[in-house]
């Protein structure tokens, strides 16, 4: 979402005394409106000499956070997105390949779970090495825990070239770490910033003949997600605000978004995905990710699917 500042040409009743006002409460962005209680800001707008002005302007920002829900949709319009011409794209993991009917979607949130340790960072990295190398596409990693590692990515292009092809590695690999661009996040306001950029830019992409953007992985969205659940319903509207603007990159510009979440302890002493049920239903897929030490034989299973039942589970091996 946008700095308030970033609004002032579009909307002009959020002019300079507007932004003085919200500066007073900390509020200097769309977000920060989530963090606060309107009914307080109005009554504190109540008490200035224009009033008037400041409250039009505390509507015209709620107007903007309601716009970023979605639009009704009937059954026609349903239909026609389902059978848009949207892509599968590979992971360079056969099994979990298969189990997805080819990869990765284009057009669906896919969560990936495991514990700590389980393979997550691995799948994503071979997941953006596969698609920048075989689609000639564009990857956005964004990296919230230092798990991004471009010697891990040159292993994965070693792999992936023919014998033959070993003498084209070096410009094979400036290639691909040229089409994945990783960008460090470590709090959920950095993330929602740099999603709002990017939906930006992915904007003004049909007009030009970038390589265009395919996958966006997000390792770990827990990571920016927890610390914030104990701001009680602040926190939930944020973690809702950041699913619903990659749910829309998604839909609106034809990428996969892959992202990690960690296990949590749940009842009777088994693990559950972290981020509550809330989260769950933001998700198009959730997978379960697990790996045995000493092994590069991971095994994958459905948690949830739009198609396929849960349940389903598929074994694949990994570079070492």
């Amino acid at each position: 979402m946008s700095s308030l500042k970033s609004l002032e040409s579009e909307y002009p009743i959020i002019d300079s005394n507007f932004h003085k006002f919200c500066a007073s409460h900390a509020i200097f962005t769309v977000e920060d409106f989530l963090l606060n209680d309107v009914y307080v800001l109005v009554a504190f707008a109540e008490c200035q000499s224009n009033s008037k002005e400041l409250k039009q302007g505390i509507t015209q920002v709620l107007s903007i956070i309601d716009s970023l829900h979605p639009p009704w949709m009937n059954g026609v319009d349903l239909l026609t997105d389902a059978q848009r011409n949207k892509q599968v794209l590979s992971t360079g993991c056969e099994g979990l390949d298969l189990l997805l009917g080819g990869g990765l979607h284009e057009g669906q949130l896919t969560e990936l779970v495991g514990p700590s340790s389980s393979g997550k960072t691995q799948v994503c990295l071979q997941a953006a090495t596969t698609i920048a190398y075989k689609c000639r596409a564009s990857v956005v990693f964004v990296d919230t825990c230092n798990s991004f590692s471009s010697r891990r990515i040159a292993d994965f292009v070693d792999r992936l070239l023919n014998p033959s092809l070993k003498q084209a590695k070096h410009k094979t690999l400036e290639r691909i770490m040229s089409n994945v661009s990783c960008h460090s996040v470590f709090d959920i306001f950095g993330l929602l910033d740099l999603l709002h950029r990017l939906e930006m830019k992915l904007k003004t992409q049909v007009k030009t003949n970038d390589c265009k953007l395919r996958l966006l992985i997000i390792d770990s969205i827990s990571s920016l997600i927890t610390p914030i659940l104990g701001g009680g319903a602040h926190g939930h509207s944020l973690m809702v605000s950041a699913g619903f603007l990659l749910k829309k990159l998604a839909h609106e510009h034809d990428l996969s978004v892959l992202v990690t979440n960690h296990m949590v302890g749940g009842e009777g002493g088994s693990s559950k995905p972290a981020l509550g049920e809330s989260w769950k239903n933001v998700s198009h897929v959730q997978l379960l990710l697990s790996h045995a030490l000493g092994s590069n034989l991971y095994n994958i299973s459905i948690l949830k699917h739009p198609c396929m039942a849960s349940g389903q589970v598929a074994e694949f091996t990994m570079l070492e």
